[in-house]
């Protein structure tokens, strides 16, 4: 594609982006899907340019009001061509010449903007601390509360991309042999610094034909996810159940920790996503121990009723509102794909209702989000607590916080999480 033929498919891509029902990440594959002539260079050109855009959106957006223009998606790339690329008015000109495939020439106002956003930094001198951070003003209040001093340098770390981190399948292969079999295919890792199953690549990387992947040795997770099984404490010969299994990500986590002894139940209202699990839990050579069970269907909802007292290790990784992982999903920030806060808020007070009474004397309920907010966290907690006295804390390692586990990209280079790990008292 020509520089510019690839201007106007990010110019397509943001269009589509305001009011979608479906995250930005299937947009753009949506976009691309059909579109056989694009080349991989030319792809990720595309989507750099795309995520590049809606990380900066409100930064972009002061900018473009402070210069009196409009919000248009094209003035949006423009903005972002000048003011994060350096590009001039003479190579826009190129980018903009009305070819084939290509935006249309600029007209008179866009020279006046690009002449007024020239030279200016991406971060305006009085440019407010939310604006600077890119912090949704509906939210601004609440991460103010949580991050109190730090506010400011919590939310720069939410901005940049996330690391690729990878979980190695400590049932069928350990971290150094896994590190030097992806050192040979070309992907150089680190240890992760908290999670001992765990691999950082050192840059971006592709991994679909290492035979790591292949092999089923590894697993893309973030190092974050990695840790909220991990405070699980599950191990050989344990019964366990994920609630809120999903594909199995932290399914399969669980089950090597397991050696694969002993047993786990994944659960989930969406079937589909747990078809998916099915041929992962295969690939890893765990599919064994692991118990598929989809609450869509009335039998596995009876069966559920029936489980009091019977599993040593429950992990509900509940809806959220998904707040934590913006540097990953920046269009998050300022939209919302599902449930609001108050409907989720109340799906996870449910949620811990339900799974209270399966869990052992003396065993673990592990609840667990991808959010910042204390709605969903701290607060969840301390009423399950005070509905369920049968049930105390137990603080997690204190690297992790106290007592309950609270990552951030800034502290952990995770995304954000929480996880409180509670322990059901011994009659």
């Amino acid at each position: 594609m020509k520089p510019s033929a690839r201007v106007q498919a990010v110019i397509d891509v943001i269009e589509r982006i305001p009011g979608a029902r479906v995250p930005m990440d299937t947009i753009v594959g949506d976009y691309m899907r059909p579109r056989r002539y694009i080349g991989a260079k030319d792809r990720a050109n595309i989507a750099e340019r795309v995520y590049g855009i809606i990380r900066a959106q409100a930064r972009l957006n002061w900018w473009l009001k402070k210069s009196g223009a409009g919000d248009t998606p094209r003035l949006y790339v423009l903005a972002y061509l000048v003011l994060a690329e350096g590009a001039g008015e003479k190579r826009m000109d190129d980018l903009f010449d009305g070819s084939k495939h290509s935006p249309a020439t600029l007209d008179e106002q866009e020279r006046i903007l690009i002449k007024k956003l020239e030279g200016k930094p991406f971060i305006g001198t009085d440019m407010p601390e939310a604006v600077r951070t890119e912090c949704p003003p509906e939210h601004e209040e609440k991460l103010r509360e949580i991050f109190g001093k730090d506010f400011r340098a919590e939310m720069e770390a939410m901005i940049d991309p996330a690391p690729l981190d990878l979980r190695v399948n400590i049932w069928s292969a350990n971290r150094d042999e896994v590190k030097k079999s992806l050192e040979k295919d070309g992907v150089e890792t680190l240890e992760t610094p908290y999670s001992p199953w765990g691999l950082r690549c050192k840059e971006k990387s592709f991994l679909s034909k290492t035979k790591a992947l292949t092999k089923g040795y590894i697993q893309i997770q973030d190092e974050g996810s990695q840790l909220i099984a991990y405070v699980c404490g599950a191990k050989p010969g344990m019964q366990v159940l994920d609630y809120c299994a999903g594909a199995g990500g932290k399914t399969l986590a669980l089950a090597a920790a397991m050696q694969r002894k002993g047993r786990i139940v994944a659960t989930d209202n969406d079937e589909k996503r747990l078809a998916k699990g099915k041929m992962r839990f295969k690939k890893s050579g765990l599919a064994d121990i692991i118990e598929v069970r989809a609450l869509s269907e009335e039998r596995h909802r009876k069966w559920l009723r029936r489980q009091k007292g019977t599993f040593d290790v429950v992990l509900a990784d509940v809806p959220c509102t998904g707040s934590g992982t913006w540097r990953r999903n920046p269009d998050m920030r300022w939209q919302s794909y599902g449930p609001g806060l108050d409907e989720l808020v109340k799906v996870q007070s449910e949620i811990l209702a339900k799974i209270a009474p399966v869990v052992k004397p003396g065993g673990r309920l592990v609840y667990a989000t991808c959010s910042l907010f204390k709605e969903e966290n701290e607060n969840q907690i301390e009423a399950f607590l005070k509905a369920h006295e049968e049930y105390k804390i137990v603080p997690v390692d204190e690297r992790f916080g106290n007592p309950y586990m609270r990552l951030t990209p800034r502290h952990h280079g995770t995304d954000g999480f929480f996880a409180a790990v509670l322990e059901r008292k011994k009659q």
